[in-house]
């Protein structure tokens, strides 16, 4: 005898096949990525009185960190860090160092997934439903 069983994909939540969320992750990654460069600069223009003994800036860009996700109420959104290079510190204790207000360096998700995380769960626990709460 022979069984005919149906397999059906599992959609993964991260791929979409909507071209809106689409657009609407593109938006958001670069937003995020001109505030961030807006900070940079700001940081670097707020340090610019500070240079080296032969006149150059002791403050410089110094490329981006790594491409890491961030996980939004839109989903998984790509960012990559700016990073700030102190050419004229003499010790770890002398260098200035760039830290993002919008982006922490530690920063995974958003404040707003950080609350939304334990309030789904504690529902979905009381209801013992957990899709109807996620």
């Amino acid at each position: 005898m022979t069984e005919t069983t149906n397999v059906l994909a599992f959609r993964q939540p991260s791929a979409v096949d909507d071209p809106l969320t689409d657009i609407v992750r593109a938006g958001a990654r670069d937003l995020l990525a001109r505030a961030i460069e807006i900070e940079v600069g700001a940081f670097l223009a707020s340090t610019a009185n500070l240079t080296l003994p032969d006149g150059r800036a002791r403050l410089v860009r110094h490329g981006h960190g790594p491409v890491r996700e961030i996980a939004t109420g839109i989903g998984p959104v790509e960012v990559a860090r700016p990073k700030v290079r102190d050419r004229g510190a003499s010790g770890p204790g002398d260098r200035l160092c760039f830290s993002s207000a919008i982006l922490p360096l530690w920063a995974r998700r958003t404040k707003s997934l950080d609350a939304l995380i334990p309030v789904l769960y504690l529902r979905g626990i009381s209801t013992g439903d957990f899709q109807e709460a996620l």
